[in-house]
């Protein structure tokens, strides 16, 4: 291992016996998730002739209609719509609302206010209301998470029974949110009680993050439709981008004409030399996704033993690869996120450093040192720079690499005085 403080690795050895048994159940959902992966392949007979580059309107694409089935035998769902002009999951999420939702229909959020870039696309962001879901007439509701970050089922059912609820909003992931990512397990008590009520009501899950986190997707625990990002977790760093939607076949059928137009649903689409990444991304996914579960779990363990606020705690088991570490400065977070970078595979010469990005109301600052850019299942740190100053960590290919990389950081962090061991 590259040069590190004998002390800091004593306290790094001690962390990893401490969470030595929570890796081992990473290792066991990523031996039942790569067998899921394998037989959906040779369910699909995916072939090398479904690598070939289609160009103009691609009639004729048969490696887009075979991914589609891939992602849909995967997902356990009716059906599924994975394309490489996709450009982020809020791209992915928006395409699936609209498509969906009509004038008067009600959007009720039950995992509290969604992602800030989300927001503008309801609506409920202060500057941005032109062409979002509340400008052409949709209504948005949202109940928040309890103080034990669980869902608010009673407000569900009452909401549930007092109007109509044409869809019910989860964002599986924490986001920017002080909360704990919502589990399969709560995701199907949330689907079963939204359709005993109401077996019209859409549950939508906002996936990213979230994929091959556990041994079950939100579409086999009663979900009608789940977005997701491939620079995230399904495209296994190797996808150079898109996102996919997977769901309801008539859902479905909705979000590839929102994509393209009204009649040509999934039948164009020309893959411009991207399925065999796509193909690669999703085969390969389920160890990186092992990978970034590990790197999260020593982080927070680390961070723990030094002395900081972590969210979830190392030992409680999560449904992202996000890890929330309160760092309680601004010069700490900064003082993080130069660190990661600095250790990082790409880029390592720059310095990130706080600006305004766009879909964001406060600056960010982004150490995001990878192969594929902003490739979050990569190792990679984010922030709002705004109190408490909590740094939200992902990703992470290698679990080695990562833990010097985040080593490194702690020492570079107490050379700035933030940290002492």
């Amino acid at each position: 291992m590259e040069t590190i403080d004998k002390n800091l690795l004593k306290i790094s050895k001690e962390a990893e016996e401490e969470i030595y048994y929570i890796f081992k159940k990473i290792d066991n959902i990523l031996e039942y998730n790569e067998s899921k992966v394998l037989k959906a392949f040779l369910d699909c007979k995916i072939s090398s002739s479904h690598f070939i580059e289609t160009t103009g309107y691609a009639y004729d694409d048969i490696g887009r209609d075979a991914l589609d089935r891939l992602y849909s035998k995967i997902f356990k769902s009716q059906s599924a719509l994975v394309r490489h002009n996709f450009v982020s999951g809020t791209h992915t999420i928006a395409t699936a609302l609209f498509a969906t939702l009509r004038p008067n229909d009600v959007i009720l959020s039950v995992t509290s206010t969604p992602y800030p870039t989300i927001r503008k696309t309801i609506g409920i962001e202060k500057t941005t209301k032109k062409n979002s879901l509340i400008d052409y007439g949709i209504k948005y509701k949202e109940i928040d998470i309890l103080k034990e970050n669980d869902i608010n089922t009673n407000l569900l059912i009452e909401n549930l029974k007092k109007e109509k609820i044409k869809m019910v909003y989860i964002q599986r992931s924490k986001g920017y949110s002080i909360r704990n990512s919502v589990s399969i397990k709560n995701i199907e008590k949330i689907c079963e009680i939204s359709h005993t009520i109401n077996k019209e009501t859409i549950v939508f899950v906002d996936n990213c993050y979230g994929e091959f986190v556990e041994k079950k997707e939100p579409t086999e625990v009663g979900a009608n439709l789940i977005c997701g990002s491939l620079i995230k977790n399904p495209g296994g760093a190797v996808a150079k981008t898109g996102g996919y939607i997977a769901g309801d076949k008539n859902l479905i059928d909705l979000s590839a004409e929102r994509l393209l137009a009204p009649g040509l649903s999934q039948e164009m689409g020309c893959n411009l030399n991207q399925n065999k990444d796509m193909f690669f991304g999703i085969f390969i996914s389920p160890l990186f996704v092992s990978n970034a579960l590990k790197t999260s779990v020593f982080a927070r363990n680390i961070f723990k033993k030094l002395g900081f606020k972590v969210l979830p705690d190392p030992l409680q088991e999560t449904s992202d690869i996000v890890s929330i570490l309160k760092l309680n400065s601004k010069k700490a977070l900064i003082s993080f996120c130069e660190g990661i970078q600095k250790h990082s595979p790409i880029d390592s010469f720059l310095t990130p450093s706080p600006c305004q990005t766009p879909g964001y109301e406060n600056e960010i600052i982004m150490a995001d040192g990878s192969f594929i850019n902003g490739a979050s299942l990569e190792l990679s740190a984010d922030a709002e720079i705004k109190p408490p100053y909590n740094v939200f960590l992902q990703g992470g290919l290698t679990y080695n690499t990562s833990k010097i990389a985040i080593l490194k950081t702690i020492e570079k962090m107490r050379e700035e005085k933030i940290i002492s061991f």
